[in-house]
């Protein structure tokens, strides 16, 4: 009996652990829908359509072509703050983790060559004051996302190599860069444009879209070990932008595409966030590129320089274009 008994107790505890429901990995689940994140934007009320014409600068640009011929995916320039004359330029997605120098001439005046991070889809640079007083900093914009599905971007800051006394051209690797992590409050996005408030040390960046775009911020000082959440400032009825630069003296800011310049001169004590939701003008643009990326002040604010990416284009040479101050 008691055998029995205890043989029926175990083969009854086995049926029972044999037949226990479990979920399969493959097994499809509904997920828990998120509700839809709302950013509130200001939206200027002007109309994009009735801007005046900026007459500060000359309308002809004097435009040289880069004596370095291997550059075909330029989508930016910056100007040095601490070498006179040298601009930064780059190639976008996929290229070397690479900054060139050149000027407004086109001239190869050297490359630096960042060791430590890569190429996802640089889109811009731009250069200012950073975490240590006195020191001028390059700043990249690894923000370009056609397809809109990278949950962070990146900024990556180093301070400016001192040409003084260097052979040129000058050649360097750059060990040493902040890396810092970025993500919009309402999803994913495609930008091309950076720019850095020379007085707050603020990173700003608009989205490229369809018929406007966004203008986001990061206040400084941004975090070095976490992703920082930019913050909305603006909606703007501009098309597709390409690219931007606030002035050395933070009082002038260009925003760019492939077929217009806007250009706004703020007023005195105006901050660049209060800056974008006022009226801007058009700036003087030839239309002399075939796929204009990049636009930067020049560093002793005599003018801007505008130039190209030619990749796709057989037969366009990579051009750096300067549009003096009157």
């Amino acid at each position: 009996m008691k055998m029995g008994l205890l043989l029926f107790i175990i083969f009854f505890c086995f049926s029972c652990k044999k037949t226990q429901v479990t979920t399969s990995p493959n097994t499809d689940t509904v997920a828990a829908v998120k509700p839809p994140v709302t950013v509130n934007f200001i939206t200027p009320s002007y109309s994009p359509s009735l801007l005046d014409t900026c007459k500060l600068f000359n309308a002809i640009p004097v435009t040289n072509k880069l004596s370095r011929t291997d550059l075909l995916e330029i989508s930016g320039v910056a100007a040095s703050r601490i070498n006179p004359g040298v601009l930064y330029i780059h190639n976008d997605s996929g290229n070397a983790a690479q900054v060139y120098l050149t000027d407004g001439t086109g001239a190869d005046k050297g490359t630096l060559t960042l060791t430590s991070v890569g190429n996802r889809d640089w889109e811009d640079i731009a250069v200012g004051p950073g975490p240590v007083a006195g020191v001028s900093y390059i700043y990249i914009a690894e923000i370009g996302d056609n397809k809109s599905v990278y949950s962070s971007v990146f900024i990556y800051r180093f301070p400016e190599p001192d040409l003084t006394g260097k052979t040129l051209p000058y050649v360097a690797d750059i060990n040493s860069v902040d890396i810092i992590q970025l993500k919009y409050p309402d999803g994913p996005r495609n930008a091309e444009t950076l720019m850095i408030d020379p007085s707050t040390k603020d990173i700003y960046i608009a989205s490229k879209e369809s018929n406007f775009s966004k203008i986001y911020v990061a206040r400084y000082p941004q975090s070095l070990t976490s992703t920082t959440v930019l913050s909305p400032v603006a909606q703007l009825f501009f098309n597709k932008a390409t690219g931007g630069d606030i002035s050395p003296d933070g009082t002038e800011i260009l925003l760019r595409s492939n077929e217009l310049i806007w250009y706004w001169k703020l007023a005195a004590g105006t901050t660049i966030s209060s800056g974008f939701l006022t009226q801007p003008q058009v700036a003087p643009y030839a239309d002399n590129e075939p796929q204009g990326e990049g636009v930067g002040f020049a560093a002793d604010g005599s003018g801007y320089y505008t130039d190209t990416e030619i990749k796709g284009y057989p037969g366009k040479l990579a051009t750096i274009s300067y549009y003096k101050r009157k």
